[in-house]
């Protein structure tokens, strides 16, 4: 683990514990197949998939006060934590109603953020670019068409990050993508979550690798650089487009391993083998 970051190396020893209470996260299933983008998008729109499942975002309008404001797509980290902790604190509570603490600085510490500046902006980007978004989510022959967020009131000023007066206190998802996670919610483990925040890519390889290892019966199967590449990195283009993802992913892999260790992946020639292994996190009674 010499390569790896001291957050993720004290993170590995802390899952090797046993779990605590808020250790279990969820997230939707198809967006463990199929991520948000990770790099900023020049467009208002933007199609990702993988197999026989598919993500495709629209961005939208949000009023910022003034009227209507329109947003780009949300992207990177920011919104991948905020839906794991949105959908966590939805199905552990069974509520479309999300509460996103009494500040900017309580939600990013929530999500394992520190407080900054820079993130609090970055958030408020972020955050304003989800609540607006369009998602349609489809596997074999079932799509799913609406917004993740129904209702949620814009903060109208981040010249004051710690004003709570202007910080939304909740945000209310619609039905239809509740109803949806509910069905489909996939358990993760919360320290992973908060040890690999630095990383988009890390966060979308675990987890995939949490919904699908332990579903996988047999000897296990090989998946090669084109596919993956296809999966997760579709902007990867060129004569060296295979070469150059694989280099961006094994980092990445390696950071996901030391948190997810019950994770039975090894690189082999051409790709990557994928043998069943237990969840990251067993899923409580009641959650």
């Amino acid at each position: 683990m010499k390569s790896l970051t001291k957050t993720i190396v004290d993170a590995a020893t802390e899952i090797a514990a046993p779990p605590l209470g808020d250790s279990l996260a969820f997230t939707h299933t198809v967006l463990c197949q199929v991520g948000l983008p990770r790099a900023k998008v020049e467009g208002r729109e933007f199609m990702r998939r993988s197999g026989a499942a598919w993500v495709n975002l629209q961005a939208g309008w949000l009023d910022e006060g003034n009227g209507p404001v329109q947003q780009p797509l949300p992207y990177g980290v920011l919104p991948r934590l905020a839906l794991a902790w949105m959908s966590t604190f939805a199905v552990r509570h069974r509520t479309r109603e999300i509460r996103l603490g009494d500040s900017a600085s309580e939600f990013l510490s929530l999500m394992g953020m520190d407080d900054q500046g820079a993130r609090y902006a970055a958030l408020r980007k972020q955050m304003h670019a989800l609540a607006a978004c369009r998602l349609q989510l489809g596997f074999k022959g079932r799509t799913y068409n609406g917004q993740p967020v129904q209702q949620f009131d814009a903060w109208l000023t981040n010249r004051d990050r710690r004003q709570r007066t202007l910080w939304p206190g909740t945000m209310i998802l619609s039905e239809d993508y509740y109803s949806s996670l509910l069905q489909s919610a996939v358990p993760l483990d919360n320290r992973a979550l908060h040890a690999l925040k630095g990383s988009a890519l890390a966060l979308d390889v675990y987890c995939w690798l949490a919904h699908r290892l332990h579903r996988m019966e047999g000897r296990g199967v090989t998946l090669h650089w084109k596919a993956l590449r296809e999966q997760f990195a579709q902007e990867y283009t060129g004569k060296d487009a295979d070469k150059d993802f694989k280099k961006k992913f094994l980092p990445a892999l390696q950071k996901v391993l030391a948190v997810y260790p019950q994770a039975k992946v090894k690189p082999v020639t051409g790709g990557l083998l994928l043998i069943g292994s237990p969840p990251p996190i067993q899923k409580c009674r009641g959650a």
